[in-house]
């Protein structure tokens, strides 16, 4: 305004643009930063009562841990948000394009965030941040505040969630966190019939909810005129899309809707006002609502209830980390639904036709079953205990004191070692190894060829190890002995005698990279000094007949 009034018009432009940074900076800020802490903070105090905490312990964490606490409430909010989103996109596929026009439309190619926060006042930013605030903050409460006071009135004994960081059961945290992280989460989130059931689930429910209602044309569209106009004037559709004028009655929503839309790729769709319609939606907002508290109650118990009870033969009366728990019994819950759709698709084609699949699939389940128990089982076993005999024991564990070895959690860090091995296999150069992996993930479960997984890839895998944990022990306790060596000397020898060999095998290899490479060096040194000329000749073979056709020619150096 100063720049403006004395007419400095390139220190106004100047000053303008530094105004322009800063204002797309503190909102960025705010909407990155400020909002998701907001909600992880929310979600944090709304669920103290689920983990039978209070204020004073988040502010006795806080205090000892700022950055990690602001930061894993950053993330919660963020995922939070991250999850709404996607779930509001998931709605618009559903739903009758104009339903949501208040919530801004993220796949729209005309949205430009960036351009936003610089041509909207800042009290419009302030107006929409609060109102999220209120509509996120609204949907924790529904959801999670209000389920918990559920659950505590009519379930007492079931809450509190036992989230404490240590367990009296005889399973190690550190194995069931890497049991969770890499098998039960990446099977649910690589399948990608869960999104497809939640959408089913999504247009029931519309489908429901309209025609008790009489909203069907306001949430879904009227679907048949839309097709027969679509059938028949496939022009006047294009441009009633582009044109989207409202008429008189669409309400101003419609006409707020065609104005954001207008020249956009999707167009407002006219709809039916049915009688009472602003208590028709009233009903709705309030159907959803107990939809969303039923469907939380459900999520909150049902899976965490069936973990407890498989956990129960497992570990007896023994309190686990409630996350195990919920993994355990969504992914069992998960393959009941799974099972429950396969076989319903399978009725209609007869009672013959299921025999049939049946038959197929046990005999892949039997199979996959017997390579998950060589190369999930043994291999990750045998990895793990090899890894603890050659790093873990000689560095933790003295001379004058036995190693124990627990084959849970052998197996538990040969999961996490197998799955690094393989991930540099596939990323490394092509040798027999990599073939075998990369026709193995080609092939599939439902293409499994079990032949040629223990031909090729369990059995080598697995001898190899197998001798790397015999020969080593062969060598401690039935060789030196033999030598007549002190028992203090034998003893010595079978704590190090694994990282030893070890330093052999690195050597070795170093070595014969070495050799490699020098005789690189020596051939290029050589051809650089007396090579003369490269010449072309033709490969013949001796004992082949004269007009016999040859192989491609090869070059020969002088």
């Amino acid at each position: 305004g100063l720049a403006a009034l004395v007419k400095f018009q390139r220190s106004r432009r100047l000053l303008g643009v530094c105004y322009i940074v800063v204002k797309v900076s503190l909102l960025v800020v705010v909407e990155i930063g400020v909002f998701p802490l907001i909600c992880g903070w929310w979600l944090d105090i709304c669920s103290l009562e689920m983990f039978d905490a209070t204020l004073k312990d988040r502010e006795l964490s806080f205090q000892s841990a700022p950055g990690t606490t602001m930061f894993l409430h950053w993330l919660v909010g963020m995922v939070y948000v991250f999850y709404f989103a996607s779930f509001i996109l998931l709605l618009r596929e559903v739903l009758r394009p104009g339903v949501l026009w208040f919530l801004r439309n993220l796949n729209d190619p005309d949205f430009n965030p960036v351009q936003e926060m610089i041509h909207l006042p800042i009290y419009r930013h302030l107006r929409r941040f609060i109102l999220s605030v209120i509509v996120f903050g609204s949907i924790v409460l529904l959801m999670l505040w209000l389920p918990i006071r559920i659950i505590k009135y009519l379930l007492p004994n079931f809450l509190p969630y036992n989230v404490m960081l240590y367990s009296d059961a005889p399973v190690s945290e550190l194995s069931l966190e890497l049991l969770l992280l890499q098998v039960v989460l990446p099977a649910l989130l690589e399948q990608g019939h869960t999104r497809q059931w939640l959408k089913g689930l999504v247009r029931a429910w519309t489908v429901t909810a309209g025609y008790l209602l009489d909203l069907h044309s306001y949430l879904l569209g009227d679907q048949e005129e839309n097709e027969n106009n679509a059938n028949q004037q496939p022009n006047n559709q294009h441009a009633r899309n582009n044109n989207a004028i409202p008429v008189v009655g669409e309400g101003l929503h419609a006409a707020h809707q065609a104005i954001l839309q207008q020249g956009g790729p999707v167009g407002f769709q006219p709809y039916r006002r049915p009688l009472k319609f602003p208590l028709r939606i009233f009903l709705l907002i309030v159907f959803m609502c107990i939809t969303l508290l039923i469907a939380s109650l459900i999520c909150l118990t049902l899976p965490v209830f069936a973990g407890r009870w498989l956990m129960s033969f497992w570990t007896g009366t023994a309190k686990i980390h409630e996350l195990y728990t919920a993994a355990c019994g969504l992914y069992v819950c998960w393959l009941t639904i799974r099972a429950v759709t396969v076989l319903v698709a399978w009725m209609p084609q007869g009672r013959r036709v299921i025999f049939q699949k049946v038959k197929e699939w046990s005999l892949m389940i039997m199979k996959t079953l017997i390579v998950a128990i060589l190369l999930a089982g043994v291999v990750p076993l045998l990895l793990g205990l090899l890894f603890e005999l050659v790093i873990v024991a000689p560095l933790r564990v003295p001379l004058d004191q036995t190693p124990l070895f627990y084959p849970w959690q052998d197996w538990a860090l040969g999961v996490l070692h197998a799955k690094i091995i393989a991930a540099i296999t596939l990323m490394g150069p092509q040798w027999w190894l990599k073939t075998v992996i990369e026709q193995v993930y080609a092939n599939g479960i439902r293409n499994i060829d079990l032949h040629f997984i223990i031909r090729k890839l369990a059995a080598p895998v697995i001898s190899v190890l197998l001798l790397s944990l015999c020969v080593p022990y062969i060598i401690a306790s039935g060789v030196v002995p033999l030598l007549g060596v002190t028992a203090e000397m034998q003893n010595l020898v079978q704590r190090r005698i694994y990282p030893f060999l070890l330093m052999v095998v690195v050597l070795m290899g170093i070595l014969s990279f070495q050799v490699r490479q020098f005789k690189r060096l020596y051939e290029h040194i050589k051809n650089d000094k007396y090579l003369v000329g490269q010449r072309l000749v033709n490969y013949e073979r001796k004992s082949g007949k004269p007009g016999t056709s040859t192989a491609p020619p090869q070059s020969s150096q002088e």
